[in-house]
């Protein structure tokens, strides 16, 4: 069992060589609005707080989520605490069209990497957030129409502009990103994909070995397979839970931080994206930070997850 000091070095990590330095974890805002308590400034601020205390600076958005209303919801928080942008780093993501009454034009779902739409959608997130700038604009979705030549401009015009810092992409086949990458004059930042011992195609299809090979950290949403792992019912979640409960009795740590532990530990210095509305699980998965698992202590929760000893 060890146990690390919690320092700038575990705490920070550079997305990419001329990336940006983010928290080396993430707290994502998809379900704010599905907050029991509630989503009002003063319950957005104090999770923001909560967050910083554990030294999470680092936000991911998409435009979408809450149908369009989560980015408002967190910009009216950062408006009512001047002063709060210049400690954090936003994410967000553009792209996905859905459904919904507060876009009456899309009848159906799809893509939209227009010059047009991720200009728009752009303007909007700097609006709702209440900022002149994102630190990263990701693509949310690979899509089957996505003209590179037209992204690579877009994004190039935004950042002379300075209203997007640097470009990541989000859910892309190695092949995709190759294929964007080979259109930018600056690096594709990260790669943000499903992570987690439910969930290992990133390990297995070059996805985590392309983000090592360009020298970039992926993010990892969905660490906990959407609460399956810690409530699901089958047999993979019962094996996966008591592995990490056998390895939290080890640790003295609490399962969501063996968890995050085990994530934290790949060379590609993944980034998990938090999905919690609660400030307790926000520092438990912060003491994951002081947790270095053993490695044959990996791959016992990895064997847990797959069901069979590695060849």
């Amino acid at each position: 069992m060890t146990r690390v000091s919690i320092t700038e070095t575990n705490l920070r990590v550079r997305l990419a060589g001329e990336g940006p330095t983010v928290s080396r974890l993430v707290y994502g805002v998809w379900r704010l609005l599905d907050d029991p308590e509630g989503a009002s400034v003063r319950r957005v601020l104090d999770k923001i707080h909560a967050c910083l205390d554990c030294g999470i600076t680092t936000f991911d958005h998409a435009d979408i989520y809450g149908g369009y209303r989560c980015e408002e919801t967190f910009g009216e928080a950062l408006r009512a605490s001047p002063g709060l942008r210049e400690k954090i780093e936003i994410v967000t993501k553009c792209g996905i069209m859905l459904v919904d009454p507060a876009r009456p034009e899309n009848r159906i779902k799809h893509y939209d990497y227009s010059r047009r739409h991720i200009v728009s959608s752009v303007e909007r997130s700097l609006r709702n957030l209440a900022t002149d700038h994102l630190d990263v604009l990701l693509l949310h979705r690979p899509s089957p129409l996505l003209d590179p030549d037209e992204v690579a401009g877009t994004f190039e015009r935004l950042r002379r502009e300075g209203k997007v810092l640097h470009l990541g992409v989000s859910n892309f086949a190695p092949s995709q990103l190759e294929m964007l990458q080979s259109r930018l004059a600056s690096r594709i930042v990260t790669n943000q994909v499903e992570v987690n011992p439910l969930r290992h195609d990133a390990f297995v299809d070059g996805t985590l070995d392309q983000c090592q090979r360009l020298g970039i950290s992926p993010m990892a949403w969905s660490p906990t397979a959407g609460g399956r792992i810690f409530h699901g019912g089958g047999d993979v979640e019962r094996r996966v839970r008591g592995a990490l409960g056998e390895l939290a009795r080890k640790y003295a740590a609490t399962p969501d931080a063996i968890l995050f532990a085990w994530l934290l530990k790949h060379p590609s210095k993944m980034v998990p994206v938090l999905g919690t509305n609660r400030i307790d699980r926000i520092r438990t998965a912060a003491s994951a930070l002081a947790i270095e698992l053993d490695l044959q202590d990996w791959f016992f929760l990895w064997t847990a997850s797959t069901g069979w000893e590695v060849p």
